[in-house]
Order: structure tokens, then sequence, then C-alpha cells
């Protein structure tokens, strides 16, 4: 496993390697422009970035964080995660590294659920979380300061209710409170643990989940967290069995697909010294068969394990326990689904952007080669030429060069339009917009006690949201249009090559928002009437539904930006070397007006610059080839 993630980063630092000598490479060509930089920056920067997820999701006592103990913490000697009979873990929690910050568990308190805000509103907010330092160098110490994911607190039935925490139309809640009519709550929304064990060092993520109700009354993990992981381990247990909520999490929240797998765990409870090991493989064949039908899974991807005697056997070195214990194939599915299935993702941004480089330096490329070559057939013309030859030259130069600033002069109506039309799409696009959107939607659901009230306010919201990124995808595309055009003008009045200006779509935001909005369908579409302490959960569930269109729009506004630079990139380029390469022609001709006998130098040193330029194009197809052997390098087996 932890090879397997080693092999993974290692793939990702040589990628990084070959995009660093490729832009270091075009940098010393004089062919890294602006935009090529900043597309390389921000490739550069998601590839650091890039992380691994993995959810764990189970109701109570399944035995879920001592699985998470057995698969990544053995190491330590004992258990990390608090794991006992009962809840342990009473709130999300993040196991990740972050290099920049020090070990340390920071908590969400639980009265930030009464405020508009999903937890990833606070996510940049250190002023809203407790922050508590942890000991890496004792076990000991960080097993008790993770306790505190553990915490719970005893509130009025009132705040409860506040918190979307308590309905009274549901009986096992109703059983919780207490004589003095109290309820107990997690102490914590959201737990974020910064901790450096090798395996998060390399990116990898772990998040803990409550038990199943929280799933159905936290929305971050229904809209946000359990969805983006990239695999996600949902854990029954062989002493209970496939339960009715297990079912209806399965279905509603998870699902099968790449990436998703059944964990049936506690089998050391079937492990009978009166009974043949063929009678217990037996059963738990027939367990692992029952429970892939009841959740329309394939056998194979229910792994049928036990995490206690994995943890066990890992601590004391018993490989016979360990094998017995069968989580090493549960870890080997893991990662031979997880590491491929994300380095596919990536290899697929990776190629486009390598598309888009090779072709942004081809374009600078060849335009230099062109200007040298033009220069060279115009100081080859000039051998044996007479000096009202040559002057005749530079005066047909000097006119080349007025022609080229008027045409600069002509395009300035193009630019202004540009300008105008990017402040529009700015206008749909902005993330003002959205803020006022999302105030609307909030005061509607104020103003209405029902739920059709309640769903109309949404569907609006949704509805004025896909109206706004409609309106910028034509306004994009009214750009594009634009800048086609003053392409082909410059190209036909300068006779150079331009490559078309780079597309750019919103459809992909769209179909975000659309799944977002299909998320909140299948969690309250349905139901024709809500109860108070739904609808104070529909209204948490607006809180998150906000905050992922939020991050949905700050993508989407981050890549038009990207856009409108790279758009303009190509042509400015153009507009530079082309009046460098006139004041060259004007400078050379003058110089060889007044010595005539610098013409076979200035022309040999073309042709050096022409060769030199002929290296630099074979030395980037060499970078770029590089670029593309390291992605797609496959890990030794």
């Amino acid at each position: 496993m932890m090879r397997d993630l080693e092999q993974y980063s290692a793939w990702r630092q040589g990628v990084a390697a070959a995009l660093r000598a490729y832009r270091d490479g075009a940098q010393a060509a004089d062919l890294l422009d602006a935009a090529t930089a900043q597309r390389i920056a921000r490739t550069l920067a998601r590839l650091a970035d890039d992380k691994l997820s993995v959810a764990f999701v189970a109701e109570f006592s399944r035995g879920k964080s001592e699985l998470i103990n057995a698969i990544f913490f053995a190491d330590y000697g004992q258990r990390i995660l608090p794991s006992a009979a009962g809840r342990t873990t009473m709130c999300p929690t993040e196991l990740l590294y972050d290099p920049a910050q020090p070990a340390s568990i920071r908590l969400l308190p639980i009265e930030t659920r009464a405020a508009n805000l999903s937890t990833s509103d606070y996510r940049d907010d250190p002023h809203a979380w407790t922050v508590l330092p942890l000991n890496v160098d004792a076990a000991a110490d960080m097993h008790e300061a993770f306790r505190q994911v553990s915490q719970t607190r005893a509130v009025p039935v009132d705040e409860a209710r506040r918190y979307g925490l308590y309905d009274p139309d549901d009986p096992d809640l109703a059983a919780t409170v207490n004589e003095e009519g109290m309820v107990e709550i997690s102490r914590w929304r959201h737990a974020i643990i910064n901790f450096p064990h090798p395996l998060l060092k390399q990116g990898l993520v772990i998040l803990d989940t409550p038990g199943l109700n929280a799933i159905g009354t936290e929305p971050e993990l229904t809209l946000n967290l359990i969805p983006s992981a990239h695999a996600v381990l949902f854990i029954l247990a062989a002493d209970t069995g496939v339960t009715k909520s297990d079912i209806e999490v399965w279905r509603e929240h998870i699902g099968a697909g790449a990436g998703r797998m059944v964990v049936l765990n506690k089998i050391d409870g079937m492990w009978d010294p009166l009974r043949s090991e063929a009678e217990v493989d037996g059963e738990i064949a027939r367990q692992r068969a029952h429970a892939a039908q009841l959740l329309a899974v394939d056998e194979r991807q229910v792994f049928p394990v036990s995490a206690h005697k994995a943890l066990v056997a890992k601590i004391t070195g018993d490989d016979a326990l360990l094998e017995r214990s069968r989580v090493g194939r549960l870890e080997q599915a893991l990662f031979d689904e997880l590491i491929p299935a994300k380095r596919d993702i990536v290899r697929r941004r990776l190629a486009e952007d390598l598309g888009a480089l090779n072709g942004a330096q081809g374009a600078m490329l060849a335009a230099k080669q062109r200007g040298i070559a033009e220069q060279l057939h115009e100081l080859n013309s000039l051998r044996g030429k007479n000096q009202n030859v040559i002057a005749h030259m530079m005066r047909r130069v000097d006119a080349e060069k007025k022609e080229f600033d008027a045409s600069l002069f002509r395009m300035q109506a193009a630019r202004t339009a540009f300008t105008r039309l990017s402040t529009e799409l700015y206008g749909t696009l902005g993330m003002d917009v959205l803020r006022d959107h999302v105030l609307q939607a909030r005061e509607a659901m104020a103003r209405s006690h029902w739920s059709a009230g309640l769903r109309e306010a949404v569907r609006l919201f949704f509805d004025s949201v896909q109206a706004e990124l409609e309106e910028s995808d034509r306004k994009a595309v009214e750009i594009r249009t634009t800048m086609e055009g003053v392409y082909r003008q410059f190209s036909a009045e300068h006779g150079v090559a331009l490559p078309p200006p780079p597309p750019f779509g919103l459809a992909k935001y769209r179909a975000q928002v659309s799944d977002i909005e299909a998320l909140y369908q299948k969690q309250f579409g349905a139901a024709a009437l809500l109860t108070t302490s739904r609808t104070v959960l529909m209204e948490r569930f607006f809180d998150t539904i906000a905050s992922q269109v939020k991050r949905c729009f700050k993508a989407a506004n981050a890549e038009c930006e990207s856009w409108l630079k790279v758009i303009m990139g190509p042509l400015e380029a153009q507009v530079r070397q082309h009046r460098e390469q006139l004041k060259g022609r004007q400078a050379s001709i003058g110089r060889i007006h007044d010595a005539a006998d610098t013409l076979e130098q200035k022309i040999e040193t073309f042709e050096r610059t022409q060769a030199a330029l002929e290296r630099q194009k074979a030395g980037l197809a060499a970078l770029a080839d590089a670029i593309a052997a390291a992605i797609d390098t496959e890990p030794p087996h």
C-alpha cells in the first residue's frame, strides 16, 4: 500500500520535473510568454495539491474506526483513533497532511450549524476553529487528543432542533431525551487532523464519518465529501447483517460504482473452534453473497474482514492471524482501484495542457522562423545592389511599419469590444451575482412556511444560476468569435499564421450544478410535506448547496480569467514579435546603407540564428516528448 502511493507520488513528481524542464527550456529560448507561464504554473500547482481521498461510512459499532486503525495506523503499536463499543466518532473527521501547518486537530464547534454557512465556508476562517496541538512523538498523547472527536454535550431540545439534530417525529430520537429535557449531541461539527503520517504525506486523505443518521443530517457529507471521495468503504458487521438503514444509505448516498466497496467486518465472530474451517468459510461466503444481493453489487465488491484481528496481527507480528483476517485483500483491492482511476483523471487533464503548450510554442517558433527567413531573403537580395536599391528597401520597410501601426490602431476597436464583452461576461458569472441569488433564495425560504414554498424558492435558485451560466456561455462564444475575426484580420494583413483562439465553455460547471440539484431533489423532492425539523434540515442543506455552487462559480471564474488572458496571448506575442522584426529589418538595412561591407556578416549572423531556432525547435519537441513519456509512465509491477 505504501509502495503504491509512493509510486503514484513519484509519477506526479516525474511529470512535474518534466514540466519544469519544458518551462526552463522555453524561457531560455525566449519563448515563454505570460500565458504559457501561467498555464504551466497552474498545472504544477494542481500536481502539487493532488489528493487521494478515501471515505469510511458505517453505522456505529460496525468497527469503522478499528478498520482505519488496522489499515493505516498499526505501525504505531496501538490504536490511534478511538475504537470501542458504541459511538466513538461523533463528527465527520478528516485526516490529512498539510506541511504548511503544524501537527494539530482543528475542531469546528457544533454551534456553527445555527448560522447560514456550511462547513466549507468555515475552512478558510481560522477564528471559527478550536485548534489543539498534536504530539506526534507520543502515541498515547495522540490517542488522547483524537478522543476529542467522540466528545458530546447535553443541550435543550429547542437548541438541538435549531441545529437540525432533533426531530420530534422520530421515535428513536424522542427516546434520547432525558428526564431534564436534554438531548446529547456532538460537541463538534467537523474535525480536521493534520498529521505527518507517511501515507498522508503522499497525498492520502482519510474521511471518518459518524453513524448513518449523521449522513442525512450533515449536508456537507451528502453533497460534498462522500460524492467527491475517490473511494468509499461502506462497512457492515457480520454480527448484525445488512439492516434497513444500511440499505437506505447505500442506495441514497453511495451506490455501486468505481471505487465503491462494501466491507463485511467482524467475521472473527464466526470463527468457531467446534466447526471446521471449511464450514466457517462457507458461512462467511453465504453472508457475503447475501450482503451483495441486498445491496445489488457484485460479490467481488464485498470484502469479509476482521479489522480487530488485523490490527492485533500487525502489532504482534502474527502473519497467520493477519492472513486469516483477510484485510490484505481489501487493502490491495482498494489501491488497485483507487490509484489507476485517479491517475487516469490526472493524465487526461495533463494531456490537454500539453496539447495547448505545444500549440502555443509551435506558433511562436514558426513566427520567429518566418521572420528570420524573410530577413535572410531580404539581405541576400541586397548582394551586389547599389545604395539607391538599399534606400528603396529602407523606404519599403518604413512603409510596412506605418501600415503595421495603422493596423494596430484599427485593432483598438476590437480590443474595446473585447473589454466590453469581458465585463459583460463577469456581469453574469461574477461572485456578486451568485451572492444576490443566494440572498434572494434565503429570503424566500424565510417567508415561506410551507413545503411547496420552500421547494419553489430552491427551484428558482437553481433556475437562476443555470440561466446565468447559460448567458455566460453565450458571452464566451461571442468573445471567441470576435477574437477569431481579429486573428484572421491580423494574419491576412501581415502574412502570419495564428492558431485559432482556445475554446472555453461552462458545460462542465452547468453539469456540476445539475448534479447538486439532483442530490437535493433526491433528499427533498419526493416528500409531499415536510415536518418542522425537516424544514430546518432543508435550510441547512441549502446552506451547503449555496456553498457548493459558490465553489463551482469560483472555479469557473478562475478558469474564465485564465482563458481571457490566454486568448489575447498569441496575438500580443505576434504583435510584439512583428514589431521587433520590423525594427530589426529597419536597423539592419540602415547599417548596410552606411556600411555595405557588413552585409555578409549580417547574412552569416542570421543564418546562425536560423540554425539556432531549428535547434530550439528540436529541443522543445524533445522536452514535450519527455513530458508525454512521464505522463504515460506505468509503475513497476
